[in-house]
């Protein structure tokens, strides 16, 4: 059996329907399905089991699994609860490492480019001690994942025991089907596509930066298929272990995003550049971009997804269906 906790999230309802695709019916999902939905996430997916967080220690005793895929976090990059935070994403996060390290089983778990903070270090995926330590994550969200990141690198670095296999995934910009309980942290695709269809205005960002223009601002864009299939990679590939970006390595604007949704619905753009709130003015990212060569180096060949076809794959598969769920 394996376990993906946050399964009937996003990312994580996707790769359950990866692993059912490949003819693995054996999957247990940890998650909390609440009262926003999330459950339509897996309404088409076959499972062995689905444990409230709550339940998971006893439900893991004495138990045997082929891998976990550790995907369950509070991702809102504007949570302010730092005691409900570090319980979520980072102790727990600490006990199922120490439960895969005690059972000698695979742990594959989500990282997140927000680490990086606002990219003055870079993006480049330095599992090092002292790469890791200069980083300044910019969000509690951040700060919680970067805490597990130094955590397993100092087990690494100091030749400790761990899993027979860990990946640590820093996932950029994901957009894809599945993402729409996710409120204000869904893709600006997914939350400006009924104003798209309908031919209503879509309002992006002015640029505030000299040398930048309205719109311009990028980032590393990546669909979810190629974050599922690092993922169903990693899992075929035991002998890989180690902390990774998973981003494109091509950062794409705002700008092109959009003009992507309205090429795949062959309607005229209809966009509007406002001015940037003051209170993030200062703190907003104008640039992020993955280097996946450490991914590529350690054996992936698997390519990622160009920003056109990716968008057009989600919009005519997906956005622009009466039934939006992978």
């Amino acid at each position: 059996m394996l376990l993906v906790t946050g399964g009937a999230g996003f990312i994580g309802s996707n790769i359950v329907a990866a692993l059912n695709d490949a003819g693995r019916a054996d999957v247990a999902v940890c998650d909390v399905l609440g009262h926003d939905g999330k459950w339509r996430n897996l309404a088409k997916r076959r499972l062995a089991d689905i444990v409230p967080p709550a339940e998971l220690p006893g439900w893991l005793s004495g138990r045997r699994l082929d891998a976990v895929i550790h995907l369950g976090a509070i991702s809102e990059t504007t949570a302010t609860d730092g005691d409900l935070v570090i319980e979520t994403n980072f102790r727990l996060s600490m006990r199922l490492l120490d439960w895969c390290t005690a059972n000698a089983t695979p742990f594959i778990y989500a990282s997140s480019a927000s680490t990086y903070g606002d990219g003055a270090q870079g993006f480049r995926d330095d599992q090092s001690i002292s790469a890791l330590k200069a980083l300044r994550p910019m969000n509690l969200y951040g700060w919680s994942k970067h805490l597990f990141d130094m955590a397993v690198a100092e087990r690494a670095a100091r030749s400790e025991k761990l899993p027979p296999q860990w990946a640590g995934l820093k996932f950029f910009n994901v957009f894809g089907p599945n993402e729409y309980h996710k409120g204000a942290m869904m893709s600006v695709l997914a939350r400006r596509f009924n104003d798209i269809r309908a031919g209503r205005v879509v309002e992006l960002f002015k640029s505030h930066r000299e040398g930048i223009a309205d719109g311009d601002q990028r980032r590393d864009f990546i669909y979810v298929d190629d974050v599922v299939r690092v993922t169903m990679w990693l899992l075929s590939t035991p002998s890989v272990s180690g902390i990774f970006n998973v981003g494109t390595g091509k950062a794409r604007s705002f700008k092109d995003l959009m003009l992507s949704a309205y090429a795949a619905l062959g309607t005229v753009p209809n966009i509007r550049y406002v001015d940037m709130p003051q209170s993030i003015r200062d703190s907003y990212q104008y640039f992020t971009q993955s280097e996946v060569g450490r991914l590529r180096r350690a054996g992936y060949n698997g390519g990622f997804t160009e920003l056109e076809e990716a968008v057009d794959l989600y919009v005519k598969g997906y956005l622009d269906r009466a039934d939006r769920f992978r």
